[in-house]
């Protein structure tokens, strides 16, 4: 519950956590089927959660999908998430971009370059670093 109560976690973390700490793993299996039966942990709430905050923090949907991933969220599940959250993924790679580069399109090619990679690097798709250089 400690673990609960400072952030959402996925079964995942939770269980690594918790054999960390010394647990068996058949406590642990035992404990987290009653958290969820009783709604005090949620993988799907920790997804929209992690979701809402890495996008707050300027990473593109990729860089996400690959992190719930890494947490032990269904795919299924991840792509039940990216559906209903309303994200403008586009609007985002130009706030981004805007944010570490400044509003002025880039001069030259090599300029260009380095943002695409910087956008691609934070989980950006192609079509939205393509869109993020074009003029209003």
């Amino acid at each position: 519950m400690n673990y609960l109560a400072r952030r959402e976690h996925s079964v995942k973390e939770l269980t690594h956590k918790l054999s960390k700490a010394g647990f068996e793993f058949n406590d642990i299996k035992v404990t987290l089927s009653r958290l969820t039966e009783q709604d005090l942990q949620s993988d799907q709430r920790f997804a929209e959660n992690y979701t809402r905050y890495r996008s707050d923090r300027g990473f593109g949907s990729q860089w996400i999908r690959q992190e719930l991933k890494q947490r032990g969220i269904d795919s299924e599940l991840i792509n039940d998430i990216f559906e209903k959250i309303k994200i403008d993924w586009f609007a985002l790679a130009i706030t981004v971009r805007c944010k570490r580069f400044g509003e002025q399109s880039p001069d030259n090619m090599k300029d260009r370059a380095r943002q695409q990679r910087f956008l691609n690097y934070r989980g950006f798709t192609h079509e939205q670093i393509k869109e993020s250089f074009k003029p209003d």
